[in-house]
């Protein structure tokens, strides 16, 4: 992603003005630009009026210790960098829909990369885990452990028929590391991903993220992976046969780094009807998609199909503790379920993460999160291309999504890192795509009021215009 710090000259208030979500139109015009931005009111729901964000490439504020100096130090000089070009904060606090950074400003949060349908620290997984720490927050692995067993009853009560058996890990990519090694245990050693698709960066489940800049500083790695294109069951059928009884196929029901590329009713109907034809374990990533991301407790739902292995992740935290997990038939889950100690790690399952995980499922029963998602995406999508539609068919390609999760398509890719720090030096995050680099996608949680929504529209607004004006000036 090419980054250029904006410029400090256009800009305009994000007071939340606007008219309600799914009917907002685009802002008008600011009656004159100022040199800063201008502050945004207060929101009904934040617990104070504070100022907003600095314009990206300041300085750090003053007065405290420099955040990006010790990550020069002890980090990295390229996050350090990527810090100081956005204004140098760091965040301290979350609650809800808002960040708060060590200055005493706040940002309104739909990136968070689909990690927080829930919001932050949602008050029943806090506890929950406040509870756990205040007991017993980590196991022995000698003795069974009750949460765990709890935690995968509750998820399990909610995944596709006959996906009953949990296994949990930390974090998505050791969720497909998981099954990538499931797979191998069953025999079957050739694996087929698609391309523009994302499963991690370890080292196996690299071998499937199809992205030559993330994999090849680290070639070799896993043999026998197959790319086929996204969406193409024709595609997909000439690979299957080539590697008829030994393979596994790992796809996404939408691809979100990819650029929340959403395929054609029936593909996913069509990929497991494939992988039935010929002998393949069909490996479903929804770490980023499920948990009511997409309206639907899980992105298959939307075909009725059930995979043999489901891949969870992001949202199963609550947003408070990182927990993942792979849940599986018991056909296909039957190595690991005979020998516990095939595959093992000294932190999956610990009782604080598992309950996050069980405060997670059942916060959202009783609060009805996946309906609330199905009805609130819907509305986002369409103010958000009502806000866009000035700018279709020059900056802006597409918008386009599913849920809760939504992507805007640009015409240049430069434009998605000047959009991304206009918007942070007006109080909004976001987060870039990694394997489409023209994509600004939006993760918004499902928790979000419509005070906050209007904020977030007039905002966006503002932002596509000073990006619009920079591009073209």
């Amino acid at each position: 992603m090419t980054v250029s710090p904006p410029s400090t000259a256009s800009t305009a208030s994000t007071a939340s003005t606007g008219p309600s979500a799914g009917l907002a139109a685009p802002p008008s015009e600011p009656s004159a630009p100022s040199s800063e931005p201008s502050a945004p009111s207060c929101e009904p729901s934040a617990p104070s009026c504070e100022p907003s964000a600095p314009r990206a490439g300041t300085a750090a504020p003053t007065g405290r210790p420099d955040i990006v100096d010790l990550y020069l130090k002890h980090i990295g000089s390229g996050r350090a960098v990527m810090g100081r070009v956005m204004g140098g904060m760091a965040e301290v606090r979350s609650e809800g829909v808002w960040i708060h950074a060590d200055d005493g400003r706040r940002f309104l949060d739909f990136g968070g990369y689909g990690v927080f349908i829930m919001g932050h620290r949602h008050p029943a997984v806090v506890e929950a885990v406040h509870r756990q720490i205040d007991t017993h927050p980590l196991a022995s692995r000698v003795l069974l452990e009750p949460v765990a067993a709890r935690a995968a009853q509750a998820l399990a009560a909610h995944t596709p028929p006959g996906l009953d058996y949990v296994h949990f890990v930390n974090s998505g990519a050791e969720a497909t590391e998981a099954a990538l090694k499931l797979a191998r245990a069953h025999g079957l050693t050739s694996v087929i991903t698609t391309r523009s698709g994302f499963h991690g960066k370890t080292l196996g489940a690299l071998s499937v993220t199809a992205n030559t800049t993330y994999q090849t500083p680290f070639q070799p790695l896993l043999p026998d992976v197959t790319q086929v294109a996204y969406d193409d069951p024709a595609d997909l059928e000439q690979a299957l046969a080539a590697h008829r009884d030994r393979a596994c196929v790992i796809v996404e029901p939408v691809q979100g780094e990819g650029g929340v590329r959403i395929p054609r009713p029936g593909y996913l109907g069509q990929v497991r009807a494939l992988c039935r034809t010929y002998g393949a374990l069909l490996v479903v990533d929804e770490i980023q998609t499920g948990m009511g991301r997409l309206g639907t407790w899980w992105g298959v739902d939307a075909e009725d199909v059930r995979p043999d292995v489901l891949l969870v992740g992001k949202g199963l935290s609550g947003g408070v503790v990182p927990v993942a997990a792979m849940v599986a038939t018991a056909e296909a889950y039957a190595p690991f379920s005979r020998d516990p100690y095939l595959h093992t790690s000294t932190f999956g399952a610990s009782p604080i993460a598992c309950a996050a995980a069980l405060a997670t499922v059942r916060a959202m029963e009783e609060e009805d999160t996946v309906a609330r998602a199905a009805a609130l995406g819907p509305r986002i999508l369409t103010a958000v291309r009502d806000v866009c539609a000035p700018y279709q068919g020059g900056l802006v390609r597409e918008v386009r999504g599913r849920g809760l999760l939504i992507g805007i398509e640009f015409a240049e890719e430069q434009a998605v890192g000047e959009l991304m720090l206009e918007l942070i030096s007006r109080g909004v995050l976001v987060n870039n795509s990694l394997n489409s680099t023209r994509v600004l996608r939006l993760t918004p949680p499902a928790v979000v009021e419509d005070s906050a929504l209007d904020l977030f529209l007039t905002t966006l607004g503002a932002a596509l215009r000073g990006t619009a004006d920079r591009m073209t000036g």
